[in-house]
């Protein structure tokens, strides 16, 4: 089996374990949370099928309510390392203040907490408990003072796929017609009906915007190609500021009329803008068919 990319995410109870498997996730990673540390191997091997060769990677949330945690984790390290794989392990830390302030918020109990053990004793005792741990781990992150942005940042920045040239952020491109609504789903959304409709032109009427002569008709209007170059621009320009802030989605909806000719020509133009410039793009046509 060639190597798999394996995070183990584990730390403290309430530092942010959870919302880091989300970001590994959205990066395109298998994830499961709350696993026994034994089962480890086994999972990491199911990467090996055919039907998970999409994944990027495997991220396995572990955490100290299994009582022989420690011992489990050091047998299932060992395990891996035997079949040649070498996890990252990401440590996750914060500050008793902010935890307690945290559990105060959810109303949740601590793993540890029981009759005779109340918030503060459980979170010195989990940490003194995983004080091996950390000490172990490729990354430690300590979310006292983080937001979920931050978080993703941290992560994206270390995990990202350094081999590929391709963005952390995913950029969605929708044509539609605005007479069938605009996409509720849009962050963005551009109004080209100033331009002339090949609707109304009657050798392109039955065409669409992917065809060569209706994207000619459209882009030898005036301001049409002088549009298409500023909206890149501003995309080029305010994507990067996106994905600094963690976003890892954005949803950009350019519409006309119907949907069929303006649009499509337009969102086909953009889209290989944002290819060329290493975006991972997706393009629907959404009312190509209705227009």
């Amino acid at each position: 089996m060639p190597p798999v990319a394996v995070c183990i995410v584990t730390g403290l109870s309430g530092a942010g374990k959870s919302t880091a498997l989300k970001v590994f996730e959205d990066m395109g990673h298998f994830v499961v949370d709350g696993l026994p540390a034994s089962l480890a191997p086994e999972m990491v091997a199911m990467m090996s099928r055919p039907s998970m060769s999409h994944f990027k990677g495997i991220a396995l949330g572990m955490d100290l309510r299994q009582s022989n945690f420690l011992d489990e984790i050091n047998e299932a390290l060992s395990d891996l390392a035997a079949i040649n794989i070498r996890p990252m392990l990401l440590f996750m830390e914060c500050d008793a203040q902010e935890l307690i302030r945290r559990y105060a918020t959810t109303r949740r109990p601590h793993p540890l907490e029981r009759e005779g053990m109340g918030l503060e004793a459980s979170l010195l005792s989990e940490r003194n408990s995983l004080s091996p741990l950390r000490e172990m781990a490729d990354l430690v992150i300590d979310t006292s003072r983080f937001s979920i942005h931050d978080l993703r940042r941290a992560i994206q920045k270390r995990w990202s796929d350094s081999k590929s040239k391709l963005r952390a952020i995913r950029v969605n491109v929708i044509s539609f017609g605005f007479k069938y609504g605009v996409p509720r789903e849009a962050d963005f959304v551009f109004d080209l009906r100033f331009l002339t409709n090949p609707y109304f032109v009657k050798e392109l009427r039955p065409m669409c915007g992917k065809d060569k002569e209706v994207a000619q008709y459209v882009f030898e209007q005036p301001h049409a190609r002088e549009f298409c170059v500023k909206l890149i621009d501003l995309l080029l320009f305010i994507l990067p500021l996106m994905e600094t802030e963690g976003r890892y989605r954005v949803t950009i909806a350019v519409g006309c009329t119907g949907g069929r000719h303006r649009s499509v020509a337009m969102a086909e133009e953009v889209t290989q803008a944002l290819r060329q410039a290493d975006y991972p793009v997706t393009l629907e046509h959404r009312h190509l068919e209705l227009g």
